[in-house]
């Protein structure tokens, strides 16, 4: 089957995998049937999908907030997400600080202009204020 095809690509989410076979088939009743039998026999897992996806995104260096929105758009549940954050068990504190130094390099005094363009860069990232904010200075 066509989805089988893809899953031996990668990992997908069943709502990713419903997007792309609705295309190629007309069918939605057997399609959902096929799609229900993957669950069933765990050769597709929101869940392992969820947390791998997390954990990639972290290791390119892209905190909690953006991570999260990208998730929503595989069409993966809060569940599912909450689920994989937990699982993942991520730093995003330490990632933070990684992806800042990596950057910025050692955190010292800036003018205004700089430290916006920081903020804006760490924002971009996903990462929220608590995460980055020790490293601005004053």
């Amino acid at each position: 089957m066509a989805a089988m095809n893809l899953l031996a690509r990668r990992e997908h989410s069943l709502g990713e995998l419903r997007q792309k076979l609705q295309r190629r088939f007309d069918d939605a009743v057997m399609l959902e049937t096929q799609l229900q039998k993957l669950v069933e026999e765990n050769l597709q897992s929101d869940d392992r999908f969820a947390e791998s996806f997390a954990r990639q995104r972290a290791g390119r260096g892209h905190g909690p907030a953006r991570v999260r929105q990208e998730m929503r758009e595989k069409n993966l549940s809060d569940i599912a997400i909450a689920r994989a954050f937990e699982a993942a068990e991520l730093d995003w504190w330490a990632l933070a600080e990684g992806v800042f130094r990596k950057k910025f390099g050692e955190p010292g005094r800036v003018d205004l202009k700089e430290k916006a363009r920081r903020i804006r860069f760490m924002q971009y990232r996903g990462f929220s204020a608590d995460h980055y904010e020790h490293l601005l200075g004053d």
